[in-house]
């Protein structure tokens, strides 16, 4: 049985450098929506890196599909393209002001690779982790009593403080 239901984005453009901003954006929106905004820079780079690359090299045309998907705790974001050349990663030294697309993909992902997909073209995706965060409780004082006589108005308030913290530490753990 899967404890968590899988979430899928799909997005369809010409990767023309004024979509490839909107689609990080995209990109960025659906990340907030569930809650994984600690992944969001990683996969807005990641992104824009592949989709440059169809930019640039991809023929006969610029049409691709960007899939953004979560599944338990992976986050795989994949660019399909119609271009059935293989990408290479480039030795560029720190001057180059371009190829160092895929190194830069593999530098922010857990891992990264290449589909073909014969003369329908290419999927180069990449994953990163998407660990569940910890349930967080507000951080509200605990007031027992204050202003009101009741069962608790006899507890310490050191007391008080642990049983808060114990509970705290039950829920989050």
């Amino acid at each position: 049985m899967i404890s968590q239901p899988s979430r899928h984005c799909t997005v369809e453009l010409q990767a023309l450098p004024s979509r490839i901003g909107q689609v990080r954006r995209i990109i960025s929106a659906q990340l907030r929506y569930w809650h994984l905004d600690p992944l969001i820079d990683q996969a807005a780079l990641g992104v824009t890196e592949l989709l440059t690359n169809v930019h640039r090299h991809a023929q006969p045309d610029k049409t691709c599909t960007v899939d953004v998907e979560l599944l338990l705790d992976r986050l795989t974001v994949s660019v399909h393209d119609h271009d059935p050349r293989l990408p290479t990663v480039h030795d560029a030294d720190s001057s180059e002001t371009h190829g160092r697309g895929l190194a830069l993909v593999a530098a922010v992902s857990e891992s990264w690779g290449v589909r073909p997909r014969g003369d329908a073209g290419k999927v180069v995706w990449f994953t990163l982790p998407a660990t569940c965060p910890a349930i967080r409780l507000p951080e509200y004082p605990a007031v027992y009593g204050a202003t009101t006589t009741g069962p608790f108005s006899e507890v310490p308030e050191a007391k008080a403080d642990a049983a808060t913290s114990n509970a705290r530490s039950a829920v989050a753990g």
